[in-house]
């Protein structure tokens, strides 16, 4: 037996379950036993001290992953079965040498991992998203669904509150295009984030929520709730439930929707659509609620808007050209995110909705990346009615005349 097992083992002999065990309490008996342990198997202080805490992370953490959750730098946690831990760090994906003790230890801390969020995961019910206690995003498959063994995989988020100004530190773009949309969601334009899996939708959505109006009731509506905004006092976190055993109690984005426009809100954060429930996003952008924000995944801004009409047509059979009218009339502006070939989250289109040209939505671009990774104005705001209803077309107009002194061209 390895020595960790049989720490834990004799630790699990003197513990009383019966009473409230504190962190302080278990560590003590650690320590002790391994005071004895080290008789028979002589170790260095160094070995002591990572035993205790592997040890107390097995028993009161989440074993293995508990180093991984606390380095900052490593933003992503796949787990494929006991044996194969991968992280993402710095950008790029690196197996990680250590392993869970065995499967049985990995379904321990799943289990422990979904009960905490208030999940039910089992053979009936495979496949599960929750979140940690830090907000940190969790997405669980079992077998038989996962033919390997159980998977886990954790997006973390950082500790520290995201603002533009953290993701302009981190080179996702410019303090000027920071500027621009502080000026968007100041002016309550409608915003659609879109990108692919792990591009930063989630981060951007949170750096841009930071810029809302302290005095405004904001509602937020999540699957699983995982944004962060600071500094809103009137804030209202809402978040779906899934069914029961019995297949009852379910509350869908939908209801939560509904729910959200009876609450007087002045606007609605909707963290991701995925679905059908997208006609309800729809619907609150166009009840008045300017200044909403939601994301979707996609691969550019166009393909998002086609996404967007198949989801709203997997609820309601409608013509195509009335969702697309819907969409024209409900989104101001689309930001397009993705990855550069080194991993690094970059900000990589902004473009704007003018409406409807015979029975297409017409995108009008603002913003692209070029090929030296430098955001290129493309074209102004067509639509600056919000520019100037909420204060924001002065500081515009002075941040375009920046835009076009540097974006034109240089003299022979």
């Amino acid at each position: 037996m390895a020595l960790k097992e049989l720490l834990k083992q004799r630790v699990m002999e003197r513990l009383n379950f019966s009473q409230e065990i504190s962190d302080d309490y278990l560590k003590e008996v650690i320590q002790q036993e391994i005071v004895k342990v080290s008789k028979d198997y002589p170790m260095l202080l160094s070995d002591k001290i990572r035993l205790k805490q592997e040890v107390f992370y097995a028993l009161r953490k989440l074993d293995i992953l508990q180093d991984l959750l606390e380095d900052d730098t490593i933003t992503e946690i796949m787990i494929n079965g006991s044996e194969n831990i991968f992280i993402e760090q710095y950008g790029k994906l690196h197996r990680y040498p250590g392993h869970f003790s065995d499967a049985e230890k990995l379904y321990q801390v799943i289990q422990q991992v979904a009960s905490g969020a208030n999940r039910m995961v089992n053979e009936k019910n495979p496949i599960v998203d929750a979140r940690l206690e830090d907000g940190s995003r969790v997405n669980i498959i079992l077998p038989p669904i996962s033919i390997d063994g159980a998977t886990m995989t954790i997006r973390k988020f950082a500790k520290e509150p995201m603002t533009l100004e953290w993701l302009c530190e981190r080179e996702a773009f410019s303090e000027e295009i920071a500027q621009f949309l502080k000026i968007l969601v100041k002016a309550r334009y409608n915003i659609f984030i879109s990108g692919g899996t792990g591009s930063g939708k989630t981060t951007l959505l949170n750096g841009m929520s930071n810029c809302i109006p302290k005095g405004e009731r904001i509602i937020t509506i999540e699957d699983s709730a995982e944004l962060k905004l600071n500094g809103i006092e009137n804030l209202v976190r809402l978040e779906m439930r899934n069914a029961n055993a019995a297949g009852e109690n379910k509350v869908d984005m939908n209801e939560l929707i509904k729910a959200a426009l009876r609450s007087r809100p002045d606007r609605i954060i909707v963290g991701e659509v995925r679905a059908e429930e997208a006609l309800s996003m729809l619907n609150a952008m166009n009840t008045g609620h300017d200044g909403s924000i939601s994301t979707g995944h996609a691969n550019s801004s166009k393909d998002m808007l086609k996404r967007i009409e198949t989801m709203v047509l997997m609820g309601v059979d409608m013509p195509v050209e009335a969702i697309r009218g819907q969409i024209a009339s409900a989104i101001d502006v689309i930001i397009h995110l993705g990855r550069s070939y080194d991993g690094s989250r970059r900000l990589l289109e902004i473009s704007e909705i003018t409406g409807m040209t015979t029975g297409q939505i017409a995108v009008h671009q603002l913003f692209e990346l070029d090929d030296e990774d430098q955001m290129q104005m493309k074209g102004e705001l067509v639509n600056r009615r919000k520019l100037k209803e909420y204060g924001q077309y002065e500081t515009y107009q002075k941040l375009m005349e920046y835009f076009k002194a540097r974006d034109q061209p240089m003299e022979e």
